[in-house]
């Protein structure tokens, strides 16, 4: 996405935070573009989750009320990464749940996606640490979102963490857990860079039936400082079709089950 389109995509959420609806032909006179490039704009953000298409015009799904968290730069950034192969993941990931679970959502953006891809279902338990999750299905009233209490170390992560993480998911037990990671490795597992985010996942992974890793291609082979899980405990890593024959073969000789989307 070109930084023009970037710009013109935040300003409509903007419009649409301070009036809840507008029209294609409104935001072509506000934001001086054509009514093509103003309907791609909702397009693309009604593939992110953030807005529903109307009649000659578009209204807010609800999870874009939190203004602070959708223009956070740093979160803007990395989710602008590998969009489209992360929304292939997402659907992959979502399609696996079953009405009745309970599943986990580590923060990240991939699972950010997951939860996306989940609002229009209806009895699953969602339990995260990641505040901009709790804050995207506040609304969603069909799904029952638990938040981990926790501390909020880095600015633009939204994970939880500490103690108090660790003590709200010690109380659960996950049919299934999606983990987003940066970097997974056939020989190392899934790491992370921060040492207290990892800790929380690996109580994630401990309380969980089944290990998902949502990873696109670029992650691949990646290894970070802080170890979340060994590669026995992934039952199943979704990644996109950028990931090489060598990897693939490589995680499949660790016996971790892959599916390419």
């Amino acid at each position: 996405m070109s930084s023009k389109t970037d710009k013109r995509a935040k300003d409509i959420l903007r419009l649409l935070l301070r009036h809840g609806k507008t029209s294609v032909e409104d935001l072509t006179a506000e934001l001086t573009a054509s009514p093509a490039s103003i309907r791609r704009d909702l397009t693309r953000l009604e593939e992110q989750g953030l807005v529903y298409r109307t009649h000659g015009g578009a209204m807010l799904t609800g999870k874009a009320v939190y203004e602070p968290f959708r223009f956070d730069a740093s979160f803007h950034v990395r989710e602008d990464r590998f969009t489209m192969e992360k929304q292939r993941i997402a659907h992959a990931a979502a399609a696996l749940v079953k009405e009745n679970e309970t599943i986990g959502l580590a923060a990240g953006t991939t699972t950010t996606l997951v939860a996306r891809q989940l609002q229009q279902r209806r009895g699953i338990h969602i339990i995260t640490n990641a505040v901009n999750i709790g804050m995207e299905l506040s609304s969603v009233t069909a799904l029952d979102t638990t938040l981990t209490g926790g501390a909020m170390r880095w600015a633009g992560a939204f994970s939880l963490v500490g103690p108090a993480a660790i003590e709200t998911l010690n109380m659960f037990v996950l049919d299934r857990l999606f983990l987003s990671v940066t970097g997974v490795d056939p020989e190392r597992g899934a790491t992370m860079i921060e040492p207290e985010e990892a800790a929380v996942f690996r109580v994630m992974v401990r309380q969980a039936r089944e290990v998902v890793v949502v990873a696109d291609s670029s992650k691949m082979g990646m290894v970070s400082p802080a170890v979340i899980c060994l590669p026995r405990e992934i039952d199943l890593l979704i990644t996109d079709d950028g990931i090489s024959e060598e990897a693939m073969n490589a995680f499949t000789a660790n016996e971790i089950k892959v599916l390419v989307v």
